[in-house]
């Protein structure tokens, strides 16, 4: 077995983590972290958990670590990463300089040109910028990304799409509450509301797809040359980030070469891939938060609406934002570096 660690274990998405990791079959969770005034208590005692789910019982007395590379065991192969960015802009260099591997999902150097920003079912190649990684800051260990949530909700449409010759993409997104954590939203803001704004969502969406989708050089990635414009929206939904997507294509395509496109998605032999890795309804009133984000426990990308437009053709597509575009991507990209050999 692999032993793993959660860095910011107590938060929304840490919580995940600790979620996706009970009964892993490759994975086996013995290190938590957080803040410093939880250190020395039960993870039970930390937590205040707010899944639907018991706290796992195999984590439940596990003592709390203060997020130092002094604190984690040296035997630790993998350190997932749910650190507020801020602090993984701190943290996360000196982990990664002490020699242990992180599968972060925090914001921070995401789009930096030695990290990984990775995909599995992608751009699994862009690993190997971890030994560009290595020779240019001297580490042992080493930083990969997953994408922002709606990034990773997108993304893998997107890839499916550039064999046509993708050009330019317009999306507008409908993101649920979690996505901002426990207190990111009030409920006098959003109840009966929108919020047509989310801090830095729409960079994040309009920079990250085009390195996802670019080519590994061997020495670089260069990024994908479509636009990318967006807009980003806050919804009172609990969990799914629900997408409206614009695309133009070099090449004429139909409804149906999208949906057959979406269908060739490829998997992957990993514990959390999906199979398959996007599912297409052709009823239009499809995918719907409630009803579709634990398609592939919670992993699978839903997509449907699909129609010509003037330019090109339009679809929604929808994930689950803490597990597909945050903890289980991490998770995913966790899996991978252990398949590839990089522990």
């Amino acid at each position: 077995m692999t032993t793993v660690g959660v860095l910011g274990a107590t938060g929304a998405v840490g919580q995940r983590f600790v979620q996706l990791l009970d009964g892993h079959p490759e994975f086996e969770l013995s290190v938590l972290t957080a803040s410093a005034q939880s250190a020395g208590e039960t993870y039970r005692e930390a937590a205040k958990w707010g899944l639907d789910t018991p706290v796992p019982e195999a984590v439940a007395d596990i003592t709390m670590r203060e997020t130092d590379p002094d604190a984690i065991p040296d035997d630790t192969d993998l350190l997932f990463s749910a650190l507020p960015s801020d602090v993984g802009e701190r943290v996360e260099p000196d982990l990664c300089e002490a020699g242990f591997v992180v599968s972060s999902n925090s914001s921070n150097e995401r789009v930096a040109d030695d990290v990984p920003l990775v995909i599995p079912e992608v751009n699994a190649d862009h690993l190997d910028l971890i030994e560009v990684q290595r020779d240019e800051r001297g580490w042992d260990g080493a930083l990969v990304k997953n994408p922002n949530c709606s990034t990773i909700t997108m993304v893998p449409t997107l890839a499916a799409l550039d064999e046509f010759g993708l050009e330019r993409v317009h999306v507008s997104t409908l993101q649920a509450v979690s996505g901002a954590g426990y207190s990111g939203v009030t409920s006098m803001e959003i109840l009966d509301n929108v919020v047509p704004h989310i801090g830095g969502e729409e960079a994040k969406m309009e920079t990250e797809s085009r390195k996802l989708l670019g080519e590994f050089t061997g020495a670089e990635v260069a990024w994908h040359d479509a636009t990318v414009s967006a807009s980003c929206n806050r919804v009172p939904t609990l969990d799914g980030h629900l997408e409206n997507v614009f695309v133009e294509t070099a090449e004429s395509v139909t409804p149906a070469d999208v949906a057959e496109a979406f269908e060739r998605a490829p998997t992957l032999d990993l514990p959390s891939a999906p199979d398959p890795l996007v599912e297409v309804f052709e009823r239009p009133e499809r995918p719907q938060p409630r009803l579709d984000r634990m398609l592939g426990d919670g992993m699978a990308v839903a997509a449907g609406g699909i129609q010509e437009t003037e330019t090109g053709v339009q679809y929604n597509c929808l994930a689950h934002n803490t597990i597909r575009g945050a903890a289980g991507a991490s998770l995913l990209n966790g899996e991978l570096l252990a398949d590839r050999g990089w522990l």
